[in-house]
């Protein structure tokens, strides 16, 4: 059995695969992103999963082949290395595992772990690739002065607009209504004290925004639309750095794929889209992250498995 954990801004995804690319259990626990609360959240919340799954396949813990853990901010801290890396020998008694950020599940998920870049934009945004054994991260510099593209980066952006629409420095369009009703402001000016004092500038609560602008945009508002197109463009330049980075030959058409669910949104994937020349094969995401996971860890045990051999199931609440 292979365990593949994907935890992302807002949620952690957890599936067990069989060798014949079976999918034979899912969970979801809460996010396992600890920055603002702490390392102590990671453990607890990784063993539930874990055990979650183990029970749903009807396994022990310890039947568990090889896993790969796929963390929110891995990487980034370096003190924090050692013991993220720690964690899972004390719920799996082996140490047959790896760790690695969470950006790699995208990859291996959208593109079936082949060489190509994949882009994330969820809460946060990132992209990565692999070419010739070579690996290269892009993006995923934190909500406060990177994750372009990303959902709290097009909520910021939103909230903004809401600001310049409130004083008249834009034409006010759908997206103060939508705003307004979404944020339950009495006043306009409420909005510094939801988002500010009562929210604490929580990264899930105003990332989550995101959907209002795109909500917005449905409605007609060009300040939106303009967002979520900027969005896309955004993201689809770390895919030009990382072609360069990652030495893909001028005639070779890399393959390119997307996770995480900014790209629901059609303005940002058909921008993403438009940005991107006729030197990329730009593919529909092939398996959810937290699958590409347990795919990732089949392929670090020395048993790949094809994207078209795994066999999703239909349990888990997308």
């Amino acid at each position: 059995m292979f365990l593949g954990v994907d935890g992302g801004g807002t949620k952690t995804a957890f599936c067990l695969v069989d060798p014949d690319g079976r999918v034979v259990a899912e969970a979801r626990t809460a996010s396992v992103y600890y920055l603002s609360e702490g390392l102590p959240i990671v453990e607890p919340l990784l063993r539930q999963g874990i055990g979650e799954v183990c029970d749903t396949a009807g396994i022990p813990v310890s039947g568990i082949t090889h896993a790969f853990f796929g963390l929110p901010a891995y990487g980034e801290i370096s003190a924090d290395v050692p013991e993220l890396d720690a964690i899972p020998a004390r719920i799996l008694g082996t140490r047959h595992y790896r760790c690695g950020n969470d950006m790699i599940c995208g990859w291996a998920g959208s593109l079936g772990a082949i060489d190509g870049i994949n882009v994330v934009a969820g809460t946060g945004s990132i992209a990565y690739g692999e070419h010739d054994g070579r690996q290269w991260r892009g993006g995923g510099w934190s909500e406060l002065f990177g994750d372009e593209g990303s959902g709290y980066w097009v909520a910021i952006q939103g909230l903004n607009a809401f600001s310049r629409m409130v004083d008249g420095r834009l034409p006010a369009g759908p997206l103060a209504g939508e705003l307004r009703a979404a944020l339950g402001l009495a006043a306009d000016f409420d909005a510094i004290d939801v988002v500010v004092n009562r929210w604490h500038g929580d990264r899930g609560r105003i990332a989550n925004l995101s959907k209002v602008v795109t909500r917005a945009a449905d409605a007609g508002d060009a300040v939106a639309t303009g967002i979520l197109r900027e969005a896309g463009r955004e993201l689809a330049l770390l895919v030009a750095v990382g072609r360069t980075a990652l030495h893909f030959e001028a005639g070779h058409r890399v393959p390119v794929s997307y996770s995480g669910g900014m790209f629901a949104a059609a303005p940002v994937l058909s921008s993403f889209r438009d940005a991107l020349s006729l030197g990329y094969d730009l593919r529909e995401p092939l398996l959810e992250p937290h699958i590409g996971a347990a795919l990732y860890a089949a392929r670090l045990h020395g048993h790949p498995l094809r994207a078209e051999q795994v066999h999703p199931t239909a349990s888990l609440p997308r």
